[in-house]
């Protein structure tokens, strides 16, 4: 007994103890009864249930009686049709409860593709917001064309005016002393050329 406690270490996990159960994978085993669920619920297995019970029905009444294997009562077909049920019964839970796991599964991602959508529209509306109020303050085409028109309305209405006071300005004579331009330029020192003509002032004459 001493003995038996010196080789029981607290380190290492002890060994199971009891009978070991078969091991089997649940994904294959899910998915045929997930098949036979399936191929129950179809009309074809009616159909074919009813005709197997119809001619069982009919040998072991019309049939000798020493050929009869399930004479009336029945009591074969009973216990097969309660092993039947038996075993459906519960492939039919399991199947309903792998279905109910996909729809929770699916559930879930549309729930979280939902949600990202809600933030991605929300982050589209504030994206929207703030472009339209940007583009409140940017000129656009419609400002440009009205500013333009006010601003050629501002240069007619100064040109007008420029040229109402022209005509209401009388021409002045042009003095000795002023040039063709009309302006008041002082006559020049130097004495000018042929091309003026005035010959009067520098004493010269054209032939000269």
């Amino acid at each position: 007994m001493a003995d038996q406690r010196r080789t029981e270490r607290l380190d290492q996990p002890r060994e199971p103890r009891g009978v070991k159960l078969p091991r089997f994978d649940p994904e294959a085993f899910g998915r045929w009864s997930e098949g036979i669920a399936r191929g129950m619920g179809t009309a074809n297995f009616i159909v074919y249930m009813t005709v197997v019970i119809a001619l069982w029905f009919g040998w072991n009444t019309l049939a000798p009686a020493d050929l009869r294997f399930d004479p009336y009562t029945f009591t074969f077909l009973t216990l097969v049709l309660s092993l039947q049920a038996s075993y459906a019964a519960p492939l039919i839970l399991l199947a309903q409860n792998r279905q109910t796991d996909r729809d929770r599964v699916a559930l879930e991602e549309d729930r979280r593709r939902a949600t990202m959508q809600k933030a991605d529209t929300e982050y589209l509306a504030r994206e929207v917001a703030a472009l339209r109020i940007a583009l409140g303050e940017v000129a656009t085409r419609d400002f440009l064309r009205s500013e333009l028109a006010r601003l050629a309305e501002e240069l007619d209405a100064a040109a007008q005016r420029r040229q109402k006071r022209e005509l209401r300005q009388p021409e002045r004579p042009v003095g000795r002393g002023e040039g063709r331009s009309g302006g008041g330029e002082p006559p020049l020192d130097e004495p000018r050329d042929d091309l003026d003509g005035d010959y009067a002032r520098d004493g010269r004459r054209p032939d000269s």
